[in-house]
């Protein structure tokens, strides 16, 4: 199975472009992992909340195919320990499903069409953290989950 990161928007962040980067390569080892980062909308002043959700939801549904696992990380999903989602993890790439679509919304979350395609919701946590730095910690959460199911000695409990 091959996994792919879908996120809304370039990082400017320097910092966390290199992490995010660091942790693709590791999850490379294990399995195919994409980072794809779809373009930040245009003159969203001019833009609702709603329509900035409907816009970039009508991207997002470009970018899945008709056999994607899709999960949204999204403050309302289900929350994990990280070895409950390294099991989690697990299920998926066992499923048969030839690739996992992990996706990382913009600043206002996801449109109702995207909610309704999703197969899956999690949460990083009860906090809310911007949408760019999720990048990174979401990255490594894959990684740490890769290494707890091959026993390697990067996760302690």
């Amino acid at each position: 199975m091959n996994i792919e990161l879908i996120v809304i928007g370039k990082t400017d962040s320097h910092e966390i472009e290199s992490l995010v980067a660091l942790y693709a390569r590791r999850v490379n080892h294990y399995c195919k992992f994409d980072l794809t980062v779809l373009p930040d909308l245009r003159n969203t002043r001019n833009l609702t909340p709603e329509q900035q959700r409907t816009a970039e939801g009508e991207a997002l549904l470009r970018q899945f195919t008709e056999g994607d696992y899709v999960v949204l990380l999204d403050e309302r999903g289900d929350e994990m320990r990280s070895v409950e989602f390294a099991l989690w993890l697990q299920k998926r790439l066992n499923s048969g499903r030839k690739r996992l679509v992990m996706v990382i919304g913009g600043p206002y979350g996801f449109s109702d069409a995207v909610y309704s395609r999703a197969d899956a919701r999690l949460s990083l946590s009860r906090m809310t953290f911007s949408h760019q730095i999720v990048r990174a910690i979401f990255a490594e959460q894959i990684y740490r989950a890769f290494t707890i199911l091959r026993n390697e000695p990067y996760h302690h409990e």
